[in-house]
């Protein structure tokens, strides 16, 4: 079965909560299809009591790729195509980096970094043979400028940065899009513990440093200046744009956060710049 002319199928991981939950609502009032995945699809199907046609609801663990091949199999067996990826699945972690285990870490990587490898791994030879699609892959401002007590979380957020940045070169040739999301903080469920997991705060001399982002964190749930609903409409508006960004800011803190970056970077380049000139033979 395939769609209208102007209809995408979208193939959404983490789609039961969050943006997720939202990406795929804003898709499906506009008339796509989705492919909803996550750990438990009973979870999607309870944000859709009507179950629109264009929803398709499959479990996925995004850290196991049998499951995310039989899930582009069954959307396939559906729709007949696959448009727009988001690799939407993930948490977060809190804690100074010698704080966070070895354990906790490896874990936050499985699921925020390997776990989007798996689903490109999945879902890219469809796009690659139809010579069309995009891929949205979402990041966060601490991919992109992190902070203490959050380091890991956003080294996560950085490797998918890199991955999207190469995969946005080798696949435009094949008009593919690529696009990293970088929202700041949205008012979802992120800072509760079924998507943030906290270390605890087991060395003193981190205190000065991590202890006021652990503080703040831990009074943000709620109160972030982000709107979901607005977010996933600008996603999805996203996807429909002939020259789409590589990147996508979100929200007023994540821009003022980028430019701060930007603003260090540059200043750093230039002061340090004749020594960096000198190095050569």
């Amino acid at each position: 079965m395939g769609t209208g002319e102007n209809m995408s199928v979208w193939f959404v991981t983490g789609a039961s909560r969050g943006l997720g939950a939202e990406i795929t609502r804003e898709a499906l009032d506009r008339g796509h299809s989705v492919i909803a995945t996550a750990r438990d699809a009973s979870a999607v199907l309870l944000a859709y009591p009507g179950k629109p046609d264009g929803l398709l609801a499959v479990n996925a663990d995004v850290t196991e790729p049998e499951q995310l091949a039989a899930a582009v199999e069954a959307g396939l067996a559906k729709f007949g195509q696959i448009d727009v990826v988001v690799n939407n699945a993930g948490y977060g972690l809190v804690g100074a980096i010698e704080e966070v285990s070895d354990e906790a870490a490896r874990a936050l990587f499985d699921v925020n970094v390997f776990g989007a490898l798996n689903t490109l791994r999945a879902t890219l030879p469809t796009l690659r043979a139809q010579r069309s699609g995009h891929v949205l892959n979402i990041g966060s401002v601490g991919g992109f400028a992190t902070a203490p007590g959050v380091g890991l979380y956003g080294a996560s957020k950085f490797a998918l940065e890199g991955i999207s940045e190469a995969l946005h070169s080798e696949l435009a040739p094949l008009d593919v899009r690529v696009t990293i999301v970088e929202p700041g903080g949205f008012r979802t469920d992120f800072l509760n513990s079924s998507s943030v997991r906290v270390e605890p705060a087991s060395i003193e001399d981190y205190e000065a440093g991590a202890g006021p982002v652990r503080e703040a964190l831990a009074h943000s749930d709620g109160r972030q200046p982000g709107d979901p609903k607005k977010g996933a409409k600008a996603i999805v508006d996203v996807t429909e744009v002939a020259e789409p960004p590589l990147r996508l800011q979100l929200g007023a803190d994540a821009i003022e956060r980028v430019e701060a970056k930007l603003d260090l970077v540059r200043r750093e380049l230039d002061q340090w710049r004749n020594v960096a000139l000198s190095t050569a033979i």
